[in-house]
């Protein structure tokens, strides 16, 4: 968002409490101090000459937006606001330097940073605010939103909600498994594999843990195989029989995304040999299934396919 060229949202209506608004020197008081005394309150300190500034503004609104009212953000302007700048820099609050934002609670400055840190770091130093604040959402409230993030395809910010709820309990097998089937979906295998690494001994043998277990270990097998789509395609037409090519094929259709087009593949092995290579077609088949979850679209529509293959 540029601060340049976008209105200024209009003042609540009495009574109304909006989670983002323009403060200034005349408001700071209501906006800020006093309201601090029910929520949290984010102060982000900005200028129009800054560009790290246009870089986090949208960051913490999109953040803030996400909390559900439980965190407020107020953008004030330093260059409009000296007054006010010069009053908070005599209390030792340090802003020589922009963004900075401060965390308000209860009438005070509990914490602040400067400069434009990355999604995952802000979403924490808030996380962190809520928690001292004792307003953090529940972990299963944290987890339904991290569904949703992933529903909506954005895994980055799927990964740091699942983090946030496992920052909050960490004996959630689904925010684990959650966390680590994001990176795989970020392409991030390894630090996947890592965080598979740290689940505690006592959730290791969850359904949910074990379906992202196989998920990274069907992903790089799919990513060791995209690499070589067009020559896979390539030895099928020139032999549909080839049932090794068309397996391989499964595996690097599905790292693209076309779980349909991996179904159909390894679907098709099964009709033309169906015992091929110790019915390794149906076993791969069943791996794609607790990869995608049992739930998935295509999941339902491809066992729908083997049962009619199966018992037909």
């Amino acid at each position: 968002m540029d601060h340049t060229t976008t209105p200024k949202p209009a003042r609540p209506a009495p009574g109304a409490t909006p989670s983002i608004i323009d403060g200034s020197q005349a408001t700071f008081m209501t906006d800020v101090v006093e309201a601090s005394r029910n929520l949290p309150v984010l102060v982000d300190f900005w200028a129009t000459w800054c560009g790290p500034c246009k870089t986090l503004t949208p960051t913490l609104e999109k953040i803030v937006g996400s909390m559900g009212g439980r965190v407020r953000l107020v953008k004030i302007d330093i260059d409009q606001n000296r007054a006010l700048v010069q009053q908070l820099a005599s209390l030792g609050l340090p802003l020589q330097s922009v963004p900075t934002v401060a965390a308000f609670w209860q009438g005070q400055i509990a914490d602040l940073f400067q400069g434009a840190l990355p999604e995952s770091e802000v979403r924490r130093f808030i996380e962190a605010v809520l928690k001292l604040a004792g307003s953090a959402a529940p972990a299963a409230d944290v987890i339904a939103d991290a569904r949703k993030a992933t529903e909506a395809g954005d895994h980055a910010q799927a990964a740091d909600l699942y983090s946030a709820a496992l920052n909050e309990d960490p004996e959630r097998p689904e925010a684990w498994a959650g966390l680590a089937r994001s990176l795989i979906a970020l392409g991030d295998d390894d630090q996947a594999e890592a965080v598979l690494a740290e689940i505690p001994a006592a959730l290791a043998e969850h359904a949910d843990i074990a379906a992202a277990k196989t998920a990274l270990a069907v992903a790089r097998e799919g990513r060791q195989a995209a690499g070589e789509l067009s020559a896979l395609e390539a030895r099928l037409a020139a032999d549909p029989a080839d049932h090794e090519a068309r397996f391989a094929l499964a595996s690097a259709l599905n790292a693209t995304g076309d779980r349909d087009g991996a179904a159909d593949a390894l679907l098709e092995i099964m009709r033309r040999n169906r015992g091929w290579n110790e019915d390794a077609a149906r076993l791969q088949l069943l791996k794609f299934f607790d990869a995608w979850g049992i739930d998935a679209a295509e999941t339902m529509s491809a066992r729908r396919k083997l049962s009619t293959l199966l018992f037909s």
